[in-house]
């Protein structure tokens, strides 16, 4: 075979990163039984399943657009799609007026990926190597990021629990919150907008060899330009397929599995949205890639604070009943800040071991505990 031709064959998905695709049945047979009436619980499950596929595609699509757009092009479009399965989910929970989902996917999204996808990392990595390295450098900018965004992000709730209502609790329903703390929601998500283009710039232009990596795939396909556009295309259409009756399934399926919709927003929402990333972060781990592995962990939660939620802010006064206030609840503004200050703390001397990433899963799983019976 062509080693630069395509590699779509059943000896690829036997390769573990090919697994994703082996769940793409399931995105018909999710379509299907959302026609058919089932039972939410099971067109829920099946949905959540198949999006993982079809988050994979898009991933790989743009992998393979940026690495024939030379690094600064490259570089935008993964930080323009690497979040698009979940932006696209969260959109859609926004036209059903499930806001406090909307809210607490973007919390599980940033601890998801400093804690689960970093500790997993850590571990795997740790397992084959005894101690990994990475840089410093870029690791202390993005963490440095993230805790800013991660400052203006909590400053609406903060706001609200001293000159309004107070916060709301983990069980609400959406929540109209007025004028005021909206406005300011508001002028916080162009703030973080702002700051993540200059983001852009410094890390795509002036600085550009602390946040690109040279990795090479070896599980590339080789696809053309036009394959590329036309894979990422169908990915996107199927993701949002696969997120409207995700979205269309929720509110009736944590009824019946007695789960609350915050659970799901900001455990199962979060982690099926970037499941495939989160996959790819933890193989690079394993091949002694802590540099990658760190960059995607740690970059993709920035990205979420400086670009998912302020979208979703811009995008709520579009879409939905009303517009969006940042004001999250308890649990989610003390997963917020701790997240960050931990991932901070293990990021900052430039190394990692197993441990390290048993010490990262087992916060995570504490915070999942805590929204389990919140």
């Amino acid at each position: 075979m062509n080693p630069k031709g395509p590699r779509l064959d059943a000896s690829f998905l036997r390769t573990p990163g090919g697994w994703p695709y082996l769940l793409a049945p399931l995105i018909p047979v999710a379509v299907a039984l959302e026609i058919l009436g089932a039972p939410a619980t099971v067109v829920f499950a099946t949905s959540a399943l198949g999006i993982i596929p079809t988050a994979a595609l898009m991933g790989r699509a743009t992998e393979e657009l940026a690495a024939r757009s030379g690094p600064g092009i490259g570089g935008l479009l993964n930080v323009t799609f690497g979040n698009a399965p979940e932006l696209i989910i969260a959109l859609f929970a926004l036209g059903q007026g499930l806001q406090e989902v909307v809210k607490a996917s973007i919390v599980g999204s940033i601890i998801g990926n400093m804690l689960l996808v970093l500790g997993a990392a850590m571990l795997a990595g740790g397992v084959g190597h005894k101690k990994q390295h990475f840089s410093r450098t870029s690791a202390s900018i993005q963490t440095t990021m993230l805790m800013l965004a991660g400052g203006a992000l909590l400053m609406p709730a903060i706001f609200e629990l001293v000159e309004g209502k107070g916060l709301p609790q983990p069980g609400s329903e959406a929540i109209h919150y007025g004028g005021t703390v909206e406005h300011l929601s508001l002028a916080v998500a162009v703030v973080l907008l702002v700051t993540y283009v200059i983001g852009l710039f410094f890390s795509l232009k002036t600085h550009r060899d602390l946040f690109n990596p040279e990795y090479e795939d070896e599980d590339s396909w080789g696809w053309s330009t036009r394959t590329s556009v036309i894979a990422l295309a169908i990915a996107g259409v199927l993701v949002g397929i696969m997120s409207e009756v995700l979205v269309g399934s929720i509110t009736e399926a944590s009824e019946s599995i007695g789960l609350s919709q915050f659970f799901i927003g900001v455990i199962v929402v979060a982690i099926v949205g970037n499941a495939a990333e989160h996959w790819v972060a933890v193989l690079v781990a394993m091949k002694d890639k802590m540099d990658l592995a760190v960059n995607i962990a740690v970059g993709s939660s920035a990205q979420v604070a400086l670009f998912v939620a302020p979208i979703l802010v811009l995008a709520s006064y579009l879409i939905g009943p009303y517009p969006l206030a940042l004001v999250f609840n308890g649990f989610e503004l003390g997963a917020i800040l701790l997240a960050i200050l931990v991932g901070n703390h293990v990021t900052a001397d430039g190394e990692s071991t197993w441990f390290e990433g048993v010490q990262l899963l087992a916060v995570y799983f504490v915070f999942g505990l805590a929204f389990y019976f919140a």
